[in-house]
């Protein structure tokens, strides 16, 4: 099974590991961590590693994290779900930045095409 997390997700994963360094509180990091998964995709896991629920898992792994880095954390949630044979799939955090700042220089380009031809009129 393959499981896709959305760059959407994948920043507001990376929003919630960096709140909860500097605060030292994972509750709505879990809750992040657990909201970013589809009912489906819950009850499938679910299924798949058997006396578990969901909550839990995402626990077991988030007390298995040192809590200093955001790679770690998503490596042992990988790790993990391999172990129940959940492919986890997802844009890497570096990688939307830089296609981020792409498309907004693409907008505005467009934005001052549009200008240029009020301009005219």
């Amino acid at each position: 099974m393959e499981i896709f997390l959305s760059k959407r997700v994948m920043r507001q994963l990376r929003l919630s590991v960096a709140d909860a360094i500097e605060d030292g509180e994972i509750d709505s990091l879990r809750e992040d961590l657990v909201s970013a998964f589809s009912d489906d995709d819950v009850e499938e896991i679910e299924r798949r590693i058997d006396s578990v629920d969901f909550y839990d898992f995402i626990s077991e792994i988030l007390d298995e994290w040192s809590g200093e880095d955001f790679d770690e954390l998503l490596e042992l949630l990988e790790a993990q779900l391999s172990d129940a044979d959940v492919d986890l799939k997802y844009t890497a955090p570096e990688t939307d930045d830089n296609e981020d700042e792409e498309s907004d220089d693409e907008e505005e380009d467009e934005e001052l095409v549009v200008d240029d031809d009020d301009d005219d009129l």
